[in-house]
């Protein structure tokens, strides 16, 4: 079956013009009358190229995958660029066991809150050895990441105060703001100045919000112009460090290290499901941070615990990288390698700077046909459109990990580019 493959629509023009944002409202007065017309549009898309998306791996997200074609249901072997499991430590023996003994000691889940019974003594251990690894007094751990930005910042901020925020950020970073129902403003992309501009003149509380690598286009944030104006302003710092912890810095502390800034940021959030490869987020902080969230941060207040399983695996998988600096090391070493390839065959890779790496396509129809061609030339990379980017930004994101071989590199780079020349996109 071909990736342009068409079928009959009902809906007033060509289905291929419609994305999610045609499904946002409906001037119906009933809330099921947008499912029908949703449904027909995205099985047609299905044929068009959104089969890509959700398609069940059968094997670990190692640099290589099996993986289950959903388009026709065929079984493929794919090399895997588009992993955040950036150490490669979801899969380490070591991890594994650890995460198994703790299966046979707790079970499979925490069975509730952390602030009722929820809470066991692997958390408290994990919760412990991330303070100390962040060199903060204390950190808090949440079910996921998404969960840790939204029950952070609703958690802290109130109708009245300002938040003012990257226009990049993350998903989570924009609907705790929205929860908390304080005034939000975005400044364009790392652009200081522009921070500047929106912070000035409020008189009462605010909190400036920034990620140390932004993920949709793989730059480092500009914390040190940043930091400056929002102390200037008397602004609390909060810094999302998802991809960039455990991976930037001497110590692998994140950005703010590699900056020399840790002590001047305020609020230091991490996740556990990238470099460390398994799930969960934390922040970390003061101890009265601590016990101020432990009350008031509603999406970990009401969730179930981190499973202990997951938190025995990533406490074993922290140690490692405290342990051996080399992953570290063998990343950077890899990135450099791809960066130097793709430079080569000249393929944008927009402003990235990071292990992320973007190729930019900003066609968001045909982004689909250049996916579709990568898959069946052996490489698995997801296209990005809107909503994780704007309208006509799309690209593709490659994640370089630690354990990637140069030829797996090689291999991956020579694929990309002979698909992307047959597209006439090089």
């Amino acid at each position: 079956m071909a990736v342009r493959t068409r079928v009959q629509s009902q809906m007033h023009g060509d289905s291929s013009d419609y994305d999610y944002s045609s499904f946002y409202y409906s001037s119906s007065d009933d809330v099921f009358a947008i499912l029908e017309p949703y449904t027909e549009w995205y099985d047609d898309a299905q044929l068009r190229g959104y089969y890509l998306y959700g398609q069940p791996m059968s094997s670990r997200p190692t640099t290589r995958i099996e993986l289950q074609e959903k388009l026709e249901q065929r079984r493929l072997n794919l090399l895997n660029l588009s992993s955040y499991n950036y150490l490669g430590l979801s899969y380490r023996p070591e991890v594994i066991e650890a995460a198994k003994r703790a299966l046979d000691r707790y079970g499979m889940g925490a069975a509730g809150s952390p602030v009722l019974s929820g809470t066991m003594d692997v958390h408290i251990e994990l919760e412990r050895e991330l303070a100390a690894f962040k060199n903060k007094p204390a950190c808090m751990l949440f079910p996921t990441g998404y969960s840790t930005n939204v029950g952070l910042i609703q958690g802290l901020m109130r109708p009245g105060d300002l938040i003012v925020a990257d226009q990049n950020s993350h998903a989570s970073i924009v609907d705790g703001a929205i929860l908390s129902k304080a005034e939000v403003r975005f400044f364009r992309h790392n652009r200081p100045e522009e921070l500047e501009k929106k912070l000035k003149g409020w008189d009462g509380k605010k909190m400036v919000v920034v990620e140390g690598v932004y993920s949709m286009d793989g730059d480092v944030c500009k914390l040190p112009e940043i930091v400056a104006i929002a102390k200037k302003h008397e602004a609390r710092i909060m810094i999302d460090e998802a991809h960039s912890t455990f991976i930037y810095g001497e110590n692998g502390r994140g950005v703010a290290e590699a900056f020399g800034l840790e002590d001047e940021i305020d609020i230091h959030v991490g996740t556990l499901s990238k470099a460390l490869g398994g799930q969960g987020g934390f922040v970390a902080g003061s101890a009265s941070l601590y016990k101020y969230l432990e009350g008031f941060a509603r999406s970990r207040l009401f969730s179930c615990a981190l499973s202990p399983v997951v938190s025995g695996g990533v406490l074993e998988a922290l140690r490692i990288a405290g342990r051996e600096p080399g992953l570290r090391a063998r990343l950077w070493a890899n990135v450099a390698h791809i960066r130097r390839l793709m430079r080569e065959e000249g393929i944008d890779v927009g402003e990235s700077t990071s292990q992320v790496i973007p190729v930019m396509i900003r066609n968001d129809r045909r982004i689909f046909d250049v996916a579709h061609r990568l898959q069946r030339a052996g490489l698995y990379l997801q296209p990005i459109v809107y909503p994780a980017v704007a309208k006509h930004r799309s690209r593709f994101r490659i994640s370089v990990s630690a354990t990637h071989t140069t030829d797996q590199l090689n291999e991956g780079v020579s694929i990309l580019a002979h698909v992307l020349r047959e597209e006439g996109i090089l």
